[in-house]
């Protein structure tokens, strides 16, 4: 969904945009883009207010009951019940009355403990027998409308999520003579065949099949191409969801802890007459209507739930010193203690107790992953690793493995030798090195060296080959100056900032000048190259328009010192933008700017990084040359793949060459149109850089953006000419990597830079069996040029425990880490395989890990629970996420360059990064402490209210969402009017305020934006304006407009799956 893009939206709010179910409407094209069983949207689709709490008896374990339609249902700590026939409805009085309702055991609170059992939350499912006799058509369009010049695309070109449909079990209707359900909202007029919400499956036994003719079913072929004309069934036509025989009831059983289960609201009927209605007021009559049955999304995992306890369980600082113990979660502000094992900034692992065999991390299924960030910037009150010298000689290492001294080594014969943690080899003590033993057997200057104590430390003044040591990097700054760049004026701004921004260059102390030089040259079908030396008056051009063979025409005055060439630099930022004002050039080349600034290091010896400011497709005649190959025919065919690879062999063979110069690309793209970001991103990515990307970018509303990505680009800590390897203990080894870097052999993983934003993905596996006594070590030691010109080695290690039982590794998982690895294989594999394909295998895999663990280590129960393990039970909420992002399922507005853009960008995320990505962090506006952030809300249009204002963050966007009946007071502290119509929708920045509640909000955007390493540039979105498209895509709980699931209805089919794996 491409938020820079002020995207021609589909007509008026009054004709719902399909893929979108809204208040007061009949089911959109009879049917659903995806075959999933109906889900009807949320009752109302803006609540008023916050969702009800439940009523006074919630503290009661929720019962769940049994239907003739349904085999007998149980809680999972027990063997199935004998009877299933509920014996009454359930007493009013709390929790004190024990209740037997089937002939077998007692609700769980009564139950022992199994201790050696992971927690595990459970959801009771009840099967539907699989409908074989309908299949959903896709609708033939659901994303944004495309301007008028754009046909929408053919069907073909929409990629579904097409699983067959989940066992979404539907509750039918109450007789006719009965009162309806409980609906939370108010109840729905004009609905025609639209099914109220039923109610939430809590402690309420559910209804019974309706009377009255069976309702007729869809028979349309599988996947037709168009819909039928005919959008919205008549209201006399019965639901074209029930085909068949009503399917049994769904049940679900919840261990507590999801938070409350929703209560029914007052007001409204209970669910048979007889049921007691647990003081609410009398039952106003209602209209009967069938009421389709969904399950109750406060019933399910919620992450904010769990991201909550998480909060408020970690209030201790985390020490690193016990092996095997998972981290708070990425989105709990913690303070690390390193006591001899890597902080989670710089090492996250899948899973911290890992199988001891290959046979079982097979039948699990779960990945055995770390992502690594071998430069990341810790906060103020956590000290940086320290720097170790061990002489001439270089760090102490293993003879045969060659690991680096670290506190997994063991002394043995009083300090004189070691053996290795790795590889068991024993190695001498060099004389300069040795140290007594203390009485249990640790060296006595164990606390006094960072590398025998710590987890993370970097040795210095490292040998070099030769004994000379590099040269202090260079910086080059290449703008295109054709025609677009100018007229966008991105020319202006580039030049205007780089004078101020010379002097923030990368610097190892604050108080020294920073020795980074620079050079400039600017380009459209030929290039510019200056010569900036301090001693001339004016800075000189020299062109070279021979692109086909690149040169550098000067050797002396490219590259300078900022300090001593200031006043020439200056002369020339002044100059350039009058100098191609009046271009008509509108042809750029690409390749051979890239070469120009390899050349131009060559040529002085030494590493560094090229600055490109880039903006249109490079059609003139030049090395790297492409052409225009967007095809929308292509998108969910076979074919597709092609797409994300380069276009030409070029660039792979340019980017060897800059990785072995120690030369980093990073690209700065302003397009208005395609420029196969695909191929262009090559370098960067091979090289450890980045890529931004402004599309259709102008210069008042993405100024901003643009200068403060920049700003921190140029000014953030890099290394360069760096090479990274992973060495782990006997048994297992790496065997995988994921991110921006180059890779020439199977271990080295080569960076011409490395800044403290990236990170590497490393997938392990078992060469040989581990055992529980000694757990699994890693080490991950990086060799790099620090920007002072200095050769440094950072050493990371983390050790995890061994575990022979299956139960021990569903405790001790990471989730958030999990689905970084998993997207990050994904996106690696729609190279090769088409996106369906890519999308069924981690369906496939993730139902493999959880039906593993229902299999292994949840209690004996009926098999219509679903059953998740405690650390995992987010999995299908976030694997949902992946699945329906733009890169697997795109909207029909998301052109080829944006999911090339976000493959390359989250290649190499970090788990923090990935996690608001992929489920991104939705506030509620109304209060706001001066201390703390209010308490997030789930990512769904329910949780909206009308009167509220949200704050939503992406890691790339910002979204301030302004409900229509937002109050006065609200509105004048915020926007400083009063009335919903005066909100200028198109502003990127709050006014300065002078009250409070500005100041604060203000605050909290200022905060978000530091967090992550790009700047998100904010959009006002009113409720039921067209922007509210792009936001809702972020809803990632709800259906989307391509197709993808709701939480809900993915979990049923995940659920479907696991069953099928199981049986």
């Amino acid at each position: 969904m491409n938020v820079n893009q002020h995207t021609p939206m589909a007509s008026p709010y009054g004709q719902p945009q399909p893929g979108y179910g809204q208040p007061g409407y009949a089911p959109l094209d009879g049917g659903y883009p995806a075959p999933y069983a109906p889900y009807n949207g949320p009752t109302s689709a803006y609540q008023p207010g916050a969702p009800p709490q439940a009523p006074p008896n919630s503290s009661q374990p929720p019962v769940s009951t049994a239907y003739t339609a349904a085999p007998p249902t149980s809680y999972a700590q027990g063997p199935p019940p004998a009877s299933s026939a509920p014996t009454q409805p359930p007493p009013p009085s709390g929790p004190a009355a024990p209740q037997q309702y089937y002939g077998g055991p007692s609700p769980p609170s009564q139950q022992p403990f199994n201790s050696s059992l992971p927690p595990t939350s459970q959801q009771q499912f009840t099967p539907a027998p699989p409908p074989s006799q309908q299949t959903f058509p896709p609708s033939s369009y659901s994303g944004p409308m495309p301007p008028a010049s754009q046909a929408p695309a053919p069907p073909v070109s929409q990629p579904q999520q097409s699983f067959p449909p989940p066992a979404q079990p539907t509750f039918s209707a109450p007789p006719a003579s009965q009162p309806p359900a409980f609906a939370p909202g108010p109840p729905l007029q004009n609905q025609g065949s639209f099914p109220p919400r039923g109610p939430p499956p809590s402690s309420q036994p559910g209804s019974f099949p309706p009377p009255g003719p069976p309702p007729t079913s869809l028979s349309s072929g599988p996947y037709p191409g168009q819909m039928p004309p005919q959008q919205h069934p008549p209201p006399s036509q019965p639901s074209p969801y029930h085909s068949g025989p009503p399917p049994p009831a769904l049940f679900l059983f919840c261990s507590g802890a999801f938070g409350q289960v929703r209560g029914p609201q007052p007001g409204y009927a209970g669910p048979y007459p007889g049921q007691p209605n647990y003081g609410a007021p009398a039952p106003a009559p209602a209209p009967a209507a069938p009421a389709q049955k969904r399950l109750d999304p406060d019933a399910i995992p919620s992450p904010i739930q769990v991201i909550e306890d998480d909060r408020a369980k970690s209030t201790e600082p985390f020490t690193t010193g016990v092996r095997g113990q998972a981290p708070p979660l990425v989105t709990t502000n913690f303070q690390v203690k390193d006591q001899g094992n890597a902080s989670p900034r710089f090492i996250r692992c899948t899973a911290y107790n890992i199988p001891c065999t290959a046979d079982m991390a097979k039948q699990s299924q779960v990945p055995l992953a770390a992502v690594i960030k071998p430069l990341a910037t810790l906060p103020p009150d956590e000290i940086p690793p320290y720097l170790v010298d061990h002489g001439e000689s270089g760090p102490i290492r293993c003879n045969r493995c060659k690991a680096y001294m670290c506190p997994y080594m063991q002394f043995i014969e009083g300090g004189r030798r070691f053996q290795c943690g790795f590889c068991s080899c024993v190695t001498e003590v060099p004389p300069h090195y040795f140290q007594h033993l203390d009485h249990t057997g640790k060296r006595m200057d164990c606390y006094d060296r960072p590398e025998l104590s710590l987890g993370s430390y970097e040795f210095w003044r490292l040998s070099t080959t030769n004994n000379k040591l590099p040269q202090p990097p260079a910086f080059i700054f290449l703008i295109d100056v054709s025609y677009n760049a100018v007229k966008s004026g991105m020319v202006n701004i580039v030049c205007e900032e780089l004078k101020t921004l010379l002097d923030y260059l990368p610097r190892e102390n604050p108080e020294m000048d920073s020795v980074v030089r620079v050079g400039f040259v600017t380009y459209n079908k030929v290039m510019h190259f200056y010569n900036v030396k301090s001693s001339l008056a004016q800075p000189q051009m020299l062109v070279v328009s021979d692109v086909s063979d690149m040169f550098v025409p000067l050797l002396d005055g490219f590259l300078v010192n900022v300090n001593e060439s200031r006043q020439v630099i200056e002369s020339l930022l002044d100059q350039i933008p009058e100098m191609f004002a009046d271009t008509r050039e509108t042809e750029t080349v690409f390749g051979p700017v890239i070469q120009a600034g390899l050349e131009a290091l060559k040529a002085a010896d030494c590493a560094g990084k090229l600055f490109v400011f880039h903006t249109s497709l490079p059609i003139a005649e030049a090395p790297g040359k492409l052409k225009n190959r967007e095809d929308k025919k292509l998108i969910g065919t076979d074919k597709e793949k092609s797409l994300f690879q380069p276009q030409v062999g070029f660039y792979n063979t340019l980017a060897k060459e800059c990785v072995a110069q120690g030369c980093c690309v990073d690209l700065f793209l302003f397009p208005n149109g395609y420029v196969d970001v695909a191929t262009l991103g090559v370098v960067p990515v091979s090289t450890g850089g980045s890529v931004y990307k402004y599309t259709y970018f102008q210069a008042q509303s993405d100024r901003e953006r643009f200068l403060n990505d920049l700003r921190r680009d140029v000014q953030k800590l890099v290394g360069f000419d760096a090479v990274m390897r992973v060495r782990t203990s006997t048994g297992v080894r790496a065997t995988d990597f994921f991110g921006s870097f180059f890779m020439s052999n199977t271990t080295d993983v080569e960076l011409a830079g490395l800044d403290c934003d990236k990170a590497i993905t490393v997938e392990l596996k078992h060469d040989d069996k581990l055992s529980e006594e000694t757990g699994a070590l890693m080490q991950c030691a990086v060799l790099y040029t620090s920007c002072s010109g200095q050769r440094r080695l950072r050493v990371h290690n983390m050790a995890v425990n061994c575990c022979s039982q299956l139960a021990d590794l569903y405790r001790n998982c990471e989730t958030d880490t999990i689905i970084n690895f998993f997207s990050k294989y994904a996106f690696r594999g729609i190279l090769n395989s088409p996106t369906k394909a890519v999308r069924d295998t981690l369906i496939n895999q993730c139902a493999q890990i959880l039906a593993c663990y229902r299999k292994n280590c949840a209690s004996p129960s009926s098999a219509g629970q679903l059953i998740l393990p405690e650390c995992m039970k987010l999995l299908p909420v976030y694997l949902n996420c992946v699945l329906k992002g733009d890169v697997l399922l795109p909207g029909a507005d998301v052109s080829l360059d944006d999911r090339a853009y976000l493959r390359q960008l989250i290649s190499c995320m970090d788990v923090s990064e990935s996690h608001v990505f992929f489920y991104p962090r939705l506030l509620p506006l109304t209060k706001l402490e001066s201390d703390s952030l209010p308490v997030a809300v789930r990512d769904s249009e329910e949780r909206l209210s009308k009167g509220g204002v949200y704050l939503l963050e992406t890691g790339l966007h910002l979204f301030l969402w302004v409900g229509a009946s937002v109050q006065q007071e609200l509105l004048l502290n915020i926007f400083g009017t009063p009335s919903f119509s005066q909100i200028d929708p198109s502003m990127t920045s709050l006014p300065v305020l002078d009250n409070p509640f500005s100041q604060r909000l203000r605050e909290i955007i200022d905060s978000f934006r530091a967090e992550r390493s790009r700047y998100m540039k904010l959009m006002v979105v009113k409720q039921e304006d067209k922007t509210e498209l792009i936001f809702r895509h972020f809803l990632v709980e709800d259906k989307s407009a391509s197709g993808g699931a709701s939480y809900v209805d993915f979990l049923c089919h995940m659920h479907k799956e696991i069953r099928q794996l199981l049986s």
